[in-house]
């Protein structure tokens, strides 16, 4: 007679990868069920297979009963770091019960436990009863188990683990790897181990002296003297590590093994199951298509059905807005629009709101429409709009009912101040398209709907008769109005529908639910916060300006030897190529004026002609005064006495945020002029600004993603990269050679040619060209890592961050050379940058949960600013804000990505953001 064979499943695993396979589906009641899906799709894959090739015994499904384990009164830290599961996922957990229960398969879990230490007393115990046993996880803390008659199964790879697979992943036989991974240490459960001691390390470590307590046994027999130094220093974490590690398999068993007996899925259970939740693929391998079809309504094709205005109704009773938002609340999906007096979130007023809530079907409820102006001005018949809220807001807070807008981060700063909070769970059409299509076109509602629906919505200009600045729509007529606003719903709808069902077949779905939408909110938040700006200090400063400006002028004039219009290109170039007779200027091929653009004038600057330093200087300070000094005074909101920036989402091709109206992250910081704008930008009186920096943030990509060991050394020490450049190029390290070192590092690595360091250096270019090639030479994996992006773009066409985000690069294609070289630099940029920029987007949508957890809730984050972050703190909590800012950025990254280098983050904080660095 054959030996019993029991299967565990690991039931976490299953459900994480559920979730991030599949888009957020919602039942008939609203409910999200798309991890449930998944796993019910797993397990029944997973029962199916082997029923027709192993035919187990036994079964059961192990999962976590809560977070809160025996390794917490160990270790008080163990996962404190652990994000909190998403927020449309915590509903599903009970209904993943529901569904294993579904399968008459036992559903085991328990308290003061983890599933992994379930898992080990079982396969102990069944190992005892003369069972073979196969635990269905690729975990690795699992993997100490294996021994004959216990294995693995990743059903992912559809790859058996053995004893041989584990002496080849770890270097230890299954027994030693709980040593190993007590001395790596884990960052996702905070468990210790030694700092600096990774996989290799720790494998040859045991494999030398046995076990942990071996390996400190003999402390004294190690060679290396900074490891023997840094082990002798964590033996307690080594310790305590090795126990954290160390799975429980003496646990009383909930349920005896008999009870494990795995039997046929009883049909009406699961059907009910199935039925309920929507499930109806799963229903016809029942058999109960039919029963099915009854019970629940057909889709419809949303991106099919013809736009019929005519359809959509204008709201002006209670009865039919209550009938709406019963209908959203019932299909668990609501797109929504806002229509407004302004483009600026921060001071518009509410005109009305449309919603949609499927192909063809929607609303728009007006609130301040009215007929003639002025005196005239007559309300047409709308709902009140104190009672339009009231009704609405619990539709736009409900959890259940996935809120769906295009460009929400506008609609949520507008609604919640005028007293309707939109809460999660919501979707962004906007940054949906951005996740899937980032460099390959732009993210607007209407070219979106050109491209991706065949359909040119209602242009604003069509509807209210002037340019979209006119901003009049609030007299639109009603019918019109409709016409325009519904139908932006709609559009929103459809186009959810034919991005989400992209998501997870292009792999896009990490990128957007990890990166992209969780700072949304946060970013609404900073939008609504503003930053106070000083306006007497930009008064001084214009006036400076002014004064510096006219002086230039003069002297320009002077060496000119006549007055010109400095700001015209086409006079200055007449006076330095002409009048004055400067060499090597050249004309523009398509209007034949004279080039006068920054690199030329530098280029007359290096020469020596004093002109073009003074024009530089005249440039620069007329550009400040008209940019920031004078247009950030009308930029003050009357209402806050802040400047409330507006942040791109989807404006650039790596990720990276852009600011606008006004302009925050193109302040000058290299000149003393750039700084003293930075001074005008102040506290609130009892706070402070503090400004958080990463430190070379995109050179440690580098080194990590290059592999280069010189560089993730410097890094893993906290030494000095530019003097290490230093040292490699030029054989010394000095003032000079650092100084042109550090622009070798942050040139080289996107692609700079020999013509373009030439000219930053101040050098002529076969030596800017030896410098390159001594570089590449002392770095070899640099130039490895960019031919091998270049050739992934060449490739794929587009090139992907280290979170997943694709960045197109539709040049690399290009017949022209220029276009074609472009395309390469933009390609080796764009996964440094577009991997830093994920980095501080988790970093920001971390960060509000963070401060609120240790108790700082008067800080604020105010501004993002590339790599910088920028709050406004309570005096009192400064001390306090800074290692939980500075904890928070450094771990962004985990627990997606690890990074062999350490993030390094400055903080400062003063008065102002210009004393905060």
């Amino acid at each position: 007679m054959s030996k019993q064979h029991l299967y565990l499943v690991d039931g976490s695993g299953y459900i994480f990868r559920a979730y991030h396979r599949l888009p957020p589906l919602t039942d008939p009641q609203g409910t999200p069920v798309g991890a449930v899906y998944g796993f019910t799709a797993m397990l029944w894959k997973l029962i199916t297979e082997l029923a027709n090739a192993e035919a187990p015994t036994h079964l059961a499904v192990i999962l976590d009963a809560g977070s809160h384990t025996f390794r917490n009164d160990m270790y008080v830290q163990y996962k404190a770091h652990r994000p909190p599961p998403p927020e449309d996922l915590v509903p599903q957990f009970p209904l993943i019960r529901d569904a294993v229960r579904a399968f008459s398969v036992p559903c085991i879990e328990q308290d003061g436990v983890e599933a992994d230490d379930i898992i080990a007393s079982y396969a102990c115990a069944a190992l005892r009863a003369d069972f073979n046993v196969t635990i269905v996880s690729s975990d690795k803390d699992l993997m100490q188990l294996i021994q004959p008659g216990i294995d693995c199964l990743d059903t992912m790879k559809n790859q058996r683990i053995d004893r041989a697979e584990v002496i080849e992943k770890f270097g230890v036989p299954p027994e030693q790897v709980g040593d190993v991974l007590a001395l790596m240490g884990d960052t996702a459960d905070n468990i210790p181990g030694v700092r600096g001691v990774g996989p290799k390390t720790a494998a040859e470590l045991i494999v030398a002296y046995g076990s942990v307590e071996g390996v400190i046994a003999n402390l004294d027999a190690i060679k290396k003297p900074k490891l023997r130094e840094t082990l002798a220093a964590s033996i307690d974490d080594a310790r305590l590590s090795r126990e954290l590690v160390r799975l429980k398999d003496d646990i009383p068993l909930a349920e005896p093994l008999d009870a494990l007996t795995l039997r046929h899925p009883p049909q009406e259970p699961l059907a009910k199951f199935l039925a309920k939740h929507g499930f109806r693929g799963m229903l016809s391998k029942l058999g109960r298509e039919a029963e099915a079809a009854n019970a629940m309504p057909q889709p419809v094709a949303n991106d099919a059905k013809p736009f019929v205005h005519a359809d959509y109704e204008t709201v002006t009773t209670l009865d039919r807005l209550d009938w709406w938002i019963a209908e959203a609340t019932r299909l668990g999906a609501v797109a929504l629009d806002t229509e407004t007096t302004g483009i600026d979130q921060c001071r518009a007023d509410l005109i009305g709101i449309s919603l949609a809530t499927g192909a063809g079907r929607a609303c728009y409820i007006p609130l301040r429409h009215q007929s003639g102006e002025g005196l005239l001005a007559e309300r047409v018949p709308q709902l009140d709009e104190a009672e339009v809220i009231a009704r609405l807001n619990p539709l736009f807070a409900d959890p259940a009912v996935l809120k769906i807008g295009q460009n929400l981060k506008y609609d949520l700063i507008v609604l919640r101040r005028h007293g309707v909070p939109v809460l999660a769970p919501y979707d962004d059409t906007m940054l949906l398209s951005y996740a899937l299509d980032a460099g390959r076109w732009n993210h607007g509602m209407d070219d979106l709907s050109t491209r991706h629906l065949g359909h040119t919505p209602i242009a604003f200009k069509d509807v209210t008769g002037g340019a979209k600045g006119k901003w009049d729509f609030a007299q639109v007529d009603l019918r019109k109005a409709t016409d325009y606003a519904a139908e932006d719903a709609d559009v929103t709808f459809r186009l959810h529908c034919c991005f989400r069902d992209r998501l997870w077949r292009e792999q896009a779905t990490t990128i957007y639910e990890t990166v992209d939408r969780p700072v949304l909110p946060v970013i609404a938040d900073m939008e609504l916060a503003g930053i106070r700006v000083d306006r007497g200090a930009l008064v001084d400063l214009s006036a400076a300006y002014e004064i510096e400006i006219a002086r230039l002028e003069g002297e320009i004039h002077t060496i000119a030897g006549g007055p010109f219009t400095i700001g015209s290109p086409k006079q200055l170039g007449e006076v330095l190529f002409e009048r004055m007779g400067l060499k090597s200027g050249k004309k523009s091929s398509k209007t034949g004026a004279w080039t006068t653009d920054v690199t030329e004038l530098e280029r007359l600057a290096g020469e020596g002609a004093e002109i073009a330093t003074k024009v530089l200087d005249w440039r620069q300070h007329s550009k400040l005064k008209s940019t920031y000094t004078d247009a950030l005074q009308a930029q003050i909101n009357p209402r806050t006495d802040r400047v409330h920036t507006n942040y791109a989402l989807a404006a650039t091709s790596t990720g990276r945020l852009s600011s606008n109206d006004p302009n925050l992250q193109n302040i000058p910081i290299r000149t003393e002029l750039g700084r003293r704008i930075r001074h005008a930008f102040v506290a609130a009186p009892g706070h402070v600004l503090m400004a958080a920096d990463y430190n070379q943030i995109e050179l440690r990509l580098v080194a990590h993603i290059a592999d280069v060991p010189e560089l993730k050394q410097v890094y893993s020490e906290g030494g000095d990269v530019h003097a290490l450049t230093a040292q490699e190029v030029f054989g010394e390290v000095t003032r000079d050679t650092r100084a042109r070192a550090k622009t070798i590092n942050f040139s080289i690595i996107y692609g700079i040619s020999a013509f373009g360091l030439a000219q930053r250096l101040g050098i002529d270019r076969g030596e800017a060209a030896r410098y390159i090639d001594l570089y590449f030479s002392r770095f070899p994996g640099i130039r490895n890592y960019m031919a091998e992006t270049i050739m992934a773009a060449k490739d794929e066409g587009f090139v992907t961050t280290l979170f997943g985000r694709k960045a197109h690069v539709p040049l690399i294609f290009s017949k022209n050379q220029g276009e074609r070289q472009f395309a390469e630099r933009a390609a080796v940029n764009a996964r440094v940058q577009g991997t830093a920029a994920d980095i501080i987007k988790r970093a920001m949508a971390r960060m509000p949960g963070a401060l609120s957890d240790a108790g700082l809730h008067g800080t604020r984050m105010l501004l993002q600013v590339h790599d910088e972050l920028v709050f406004e703190v309570p005096e009192g909590d400064v001390q306090a804000a800074m290692p939980v800012i500075r904890d928070t950025m450094a771990d962004a990254h985990r627990p997606l990505v690890h990074l062999s280098v350490p993030l390094g983050v400055e903080i400062g904080h003063g008065p102002s953001w210009g004393e905060a660095h």
